[in-house]
């Protein structure tokens, strides 16, 4: 039996990257303004406690993750054909308004008449509400069509500090490419390139003998009304001589920064332990 000295997931190697990369993303934000909120030597100390707090796992309330959460959960229930049992989902119908006006074209009554055409479904989670138009469920459930959802998958990679275990759940598998559905509030090219999906999916399946080398990032980009802007795919091709190596050093650099603050850190799993739940 391989002991494992650290378990590790795709989106904790992101936190960890945007910790690194703090002093870009505060340039980002508040690089242009004249009073911002911090310096950035105060928001690199910000993300420094994010990061630990993240990989401690205390809970955190995010209306874009529950947006998230919701979005892929209605998306899953269409492509298994099931009701969900963590999200109520209610279909949005049409609704035709008739009535009359004056001469100057004031309302003086009108009427709504609901119509039997869903243009979109309701999906409550967490105590929030969030509307998907039914176009926009159908197409990424119409892609998808015939994946397995939430796939599980694990293998062992090893470092210069002992075996780690990497992990994550795959949103939708299809049998020649794995998927991870987005939602975000602002897109540009590439936005996930850094992300690490994309090397731990790949690797784990084919550690598994599952060889299926593209991956895709399916993402929708909302306004701040909540309406659909656009969606959009991020195609990379994992290459084992050129990926395994990056994502190995990607996990030596964060080990390094484990045991730095060993001290900080209350997660046993991460080091390969069990927590007490």
């Amino acid at each position: 039996m391989n002991k494992i000295f650290y378990r590790i997931y795709p989106t904790i190697l992101d936190a960890y990257f945007n910790y690194l990369n703090s002093d870009v993303i505060y340039e980002r934000y508040y690089g242009w303004s004249e009073n911002p909120p911090c310096t950035e030597e105060e928001f690199r100390q910000k993300q420094f406690q994010e990061l630990i707090d993240r990989i401690n796992r205390k809970p955190f309330d995010s209306e874009a993750a529950d947006k998230g959460t919701a979005f892929n959960e209605v998306i899953d229930c269409m492509v298994e054909n099931r009701k969900s049992e963590t999200v109520q989902v209610e279909k949005v119908y049409k609704v035709i308004r008739e009535g009359a006006c004056d001469e100057t074209g004031r309302p003086l009554y009108y009427d709504e008449v609901q119509t039997n055409e869903v243009i979109g479904l309701k999906a409550t989670y967490n105590n929030r509400v969030f509307t998907f138009p039914i176009s926009l469920c159908r197409e990424f459930a119409g892609y998808f069509k015939g994946a397995l959802t939430q796939q599980r998958v694990e293998a062992i990679l090893p470092t210069a500090y002992g075996n780690v275990l990497v992990y994550g759940v795959i949103d939708e598998l299809m049998p020649a490419s794995v998927h991870d559905i987005k939602t975000t509030g602002s897109y540009t090219v590439g936005k996930f390139k850094d992300h690490h999906q994309h090397l731990v999916y790949p690797y784990a399946l084919m550690k598994n003998g599952s060889d299926v080398r593209t991956f895709e990032y399916n993402i929708v980009e909302f306004n701040k009304g909540g309406y659909v802007i656009d969606t959009y795919t991020e195609t990379y091709v994992f290459n084992p001589e050129r990926d395994i190596p990056i994502l190995t050093n990607h996990c030596e650099e964060f080990i390094r920064f484990l045991e730095e603050n060993r001290e900080l850190i209350t997660d046993k799993k991460i080091f390969g332990g069990e927590n007490n739940e």
